[in-house]
């Protein structure tokens, strides 16, 4: 918006300078003030047909870039789509795995917990159970996954994807 400003200004200087040099030519006013009006037109012209220019081209970069941003924003719901429907089978994989080892449905709640990274205090504190229970029950799963630990527990479940 400022540069539109700009731009009209410099317009309306040339314009209003053009009319001068004309006036003081019929006027017969000494060549170097004709001389000095005429290159302050040129100037102001030029600087107009520059600062057009370069409005232009920026508003053509940016439609550009918009229309290659919706382009990555659809990309992105692919993939986001594509990324939801590949979480919500390794899910069910997961879940399938957990009825083999038939680990309980708490069991499972904790199992999961686990596999998303949580300490035994977080699961306690969103289970509303104590810390020492979380440990006994993470012992009972490890034991049904045949296990040494947590880390070996959510290995068996990376192990095909490395």
């Amino acid at each position: 918006m400022r540069d539109k400003f700009i731009a009209i200004v410099l317009l309306v200087i040339m314009c209003l300078n053009f009319f001068d040099v004309l006036t003081d030519i019929s006027l017969g006013v000494p060549e170097w003030h004709i001389f000095s009006e005429s290159l302050i037109v040129l100037v102001s012209g030029v600087g107009a047909l520059f600062l057009i220019k370069d409005i232009n081209s920026r508003t053509s970069n940016i439609s550009s870039l918009k229309e290659e941003l919706l382009i990555s924003d659809d990309k992105f719901r692919n993939i986001s789509d594509e990324m939801k429907s590949a979480r919500h089978e390794y899910s069910e994989v997961i879940h399938n795995q957990f009825e083999q080892w038939s680990l309980t449905s708490s069991e499972q709640a904790i199992a999961m917990l686990l596999l998303k990274g949580l300490s035994f205090k977080e699961i306690g504190g969103v289970r509303n159970t104590k810390e020492k229970t979380i440990r006994q029950q993470a012992s009972v799963i490890y034991s049904k996954a045949n296990v040494e630990g947590r880390h070996e527990f959510a290995a068996w479940f990376l192990e095909d994807f490395m």
